[in-house]
């Protein structure tokens, strides 16, 4: 593609915006208006809406179609994700509208998908590529009303009647003022914010919300407060039953400035001057206009086909590139979270296909399967651990695509997020229709509460969170020295019998010692033994307990005990918490745990080892570090917990290195080199 060449457009959704859309199109220096996608081609007046654009068929066939480069997504939210996605999967570039997904979630696993392909993919916040923005940021820059303390700023509108066929209203839309308009003003003061610091754009450190949900369950009007690190306040207001001012006020030290409707330089869909009123402290006030009379939506069709043009995936700044979405999207989840807002399209009832619209497709070889003992059923050679994820819509992203990968085994615990991880997967699991396939890994009697007869009282409640009869796996969570280990055995051993437990059971944070002992009791009694352990084990020897109770298994005298006795070990913490990662280097002294947990000069060598072995592989140190979990003599089967779709891709670069038996003892002690 030469800088001369037109970027061919095609419009999925014939809406309102898509018109506007068009309008910028035409008012561009770099696009052209190909085609329209339509679910309903033959509607009338399509054709005189968009003149001279070929009206297809479905949204498909826009995906399909030969001469389009790129498809600016104009469909409700809920459509966003799906859709962006398909089109990077098809090799088209995407411009959508905001927000760019229902969730930073969302957000991220289109740009996974984008990623993957090589695509552009940008969030249509038109404004920020208006001259307007760009002339705001400079004067915050230049100092003209001091320094910047405070940022007042709404978008506000009130729709004739409740209307709950109404997008706006529509709770199955994603209705409400947050997502349709109120990722204006938190982008704007994000964008603020930053330039007072000499940032791109600034992430606030507290977002507490409040909000009217109406009668369709969405928000009617709604206002947040944010705050900076460097101590600036923002107060962020939308509506779509309210009128507001929709005045952005930046107060500074020495004045303030104010801006009306920034989202449309003070004009409209067509065209916007611009107009910035700068207001001193002792009254006086100037005003500037950027005097444009371009197209609004114009900016922002020329800065995508610009970075098009140049193989960029993202916009230039003062465009929103994909952090600056991300951050924003943050915030909106944040701000719905404190106000109870979440959609029914994003619980389990109804969200059953993948984030790509499509259902799930098991099958996948990425991530191999490998037998452990006295497990009837193979499982996947990592386990998934996810217990960041606090709604369904969130956490089934990741749990659809390591199942897609190939991956069958899931971490939980009944502690973790207050039970709402193993309510998660039952959700997953019964949603998907895929329990016979999958293997839990329960956990139950955490300290304070690590007691025989608690096991059975937790497993019950587990087993209702997971909706299922039994787990196939069963950790207790952490050992009490102060209880004869037989007592625990009993428990677990009855456990088996009831057939809630379908396979081995044992302890996490167990020593050598209490592991014999309870073998050595079971053997003794005619109970079943423990048959699994899962203890901290890594590249990196745990110096100190992460957390009180917790115990590694990466000492030699561990290793010894685990091959000779077979022992599987699911291993928490593999990677060593970011340890073999660049932001771990000798000179990092920030990060307490780092530093306190894994800083040795044994470790550094691993380390240094690691980072050799991956160079001469082409892969990272963290791969090498994966590596030597999984290519233990004993079987070990390593805890992940990836949070985004490329940190799971990124894991899964290490299934396919083998090491050898010297390499492994190379990387531990740097005793014999590798071959």
């Amino acid at each position: 593609m030469t800088a001369s060449t037109p970027i061919r457009w095609g419009i999925l959704g014939p809406g309102g915006i898509a018109k506007a859309f068009a309008g910028g199109v035409a008012g561009s220096r770099t696009g052209k208006l190909v085609a329209i996608g339509a679910r309903n081609p033959g509607k009338p007046g399509l054709a005189e809406s968009f003149p001279g654009a070929r009206i297809l068929d479905g949204y498909d066939a826009l995906l399909a179609d030969p001469e389009i480069d790129a498809i600016y997504i104009a469909v409700p939210h809920p459509g966003h994700a799906q859709w962006a996605i398909r089109a990077a999967e098809a090799g088209k570039h995407v411009l959508c509208e905001k927000p760019l997904g229902l969730t930073a979630f969302e957000a991220d696993a289109i740009m996974h998908a984008a990623r993957k392909a090589g695509t552009f993919l940008g969030e249509a916040f038109m404004y920020r590529l208006h001259p307007q923005t760009q002339q705001l940021v400079g004067l915050v820059k230049s100092g003209v009303i001091g320094e910047i303390r405070m940022i007042k700023s709404s978008f506000g509108f009130a729709m004739p009647d409740f209307m709950p066929e109404h997008r706006l209203y529509a709770n199955d839309l994603a209705g409400g003022g947050i997502l349709d308009v109120g990722g204006y003003p938190v982008s704007m003061v994000r964008l603020i914010a930053g330039a007072a610091a000499g940032e791109p754009f600034a992430e606030p450190d507290k977002v507490v919300g409040a909000a009217h949900l109406g009668q369709s369950g969405v928000d009617e009007w709604a206002s947040a407060v944010l705050h900076f690190p460097g101590g600036i306040v923002a107060e962020v207001s939308c509506s779509i039953s309210l009128n507001q001012d929709n005045v952005l006020r930046i107060f500074g030290t020495k004045g303030r400035i104010e801006v009306p409707d920034f989202w449309f330089a003070g004009g409209d869909r067509d065209v916007g001057l611009g107009r910035i009123d700068v207001i001193g402290a002792d009254g006086a006030q100037e005003t500037i206009s950027v005097n444009e009379k371009r197209h609004v939506y114009s900016f922002e069709v020329d800065a995508a086909g610009e970075a098009i043009r140049a193989g960029r995936q993202e916009f230039a700044w003062p465009g929103m590139g994909w952090a600056d979405s991300l951050g924003t999207l943050r915030v909106l989840d944040r701000w719905r979270a404190a106000v109870g807002l979440e959609y029914e399209i994003e619980k389990a009832s109804l969200r059953t296909n993948t984030i790509s619209g499509r259902p799930l497709r098991p099958g996948g070889t990425a991530i191999g399967k490998r037998t452990i003992p006295g497990l009837p059923k193979p499982t996947s050679v990592v386990a998934l651990g996810f217990e960041d994820f606090r709604t369904f819509s969130s956490g089934s992203i990741l749990l659809d695509a390591f199942f897609e990968a190939g991956g069958n085994l899931f971490d939980t615990g009944y502690v973790y997020g207050g039970g709402y991880t193993e309510t998660l997967l039952g959700q997953w699991l019964r949603n998907r229709g895929v329990r016979e396939q999958s293997v839990i890994i329960a956990k139950g009697a955490h300290s304070p509460l690590c007691y025989p007869d608690v096991i059975a009282k937790q497993l019950a409640q587990s087993l209702d969170r997971l909706q299922t009869d039994h787990v196939d796996i069963y950790f207790m969570h952490r050992d009490n020295p102060d209880v004869p280990v037989g007592e625990f055995v009993d428990a677990m051993d009855a456990e088996v019998k009831a057939g809630r437990i379908r396979g081995p059971f044992g302890g996490s944070n167990w020593t050598m010692q209490r592991m014999d002992e309870a073998i050595a009791y079971a053997e003794r009694t005619g109970k079943q033994k423990p048959g699994a352990l899962s203890n901290n084990f890594s590249l990196a020897e745990m110096l100190e307990p992460i957390w009180a109770g917790c115990i590694t298994s990466s000492t030699d005298d561990w290793k010894a005990w685990l091959t000779s006795r077979q022992m599987p070990n699911f291993a928490w913490s593999s990677q060593g918490r970011g340890f073999f990662t660049d932001r771990a280097g000798r000179d990092r002294l920030d990060s307490e745990e780092l530093v306190r947990v894994w800083y040795s000069e044994r470790n550094f060598g691993r380390r240094d080892r690691a980072i050799e072995l991956a160079a001469r592989l082409r892969k990272s140190p963290i791969h090498i570090a994966l590596a030597y979990v999984l290519n233990q003599p004993f079987p070990s089967v390593p805890l992940i917990g990836p949070r985004t779709l490329g940190e799971l891709d990124d894991s899964l670069r290490a299934l396919d290195i083998a090491l050898s038996p010297a390499e492994l003892e190379w990387l531990d002690g740097g005793s014999l080199h590798a071959a």
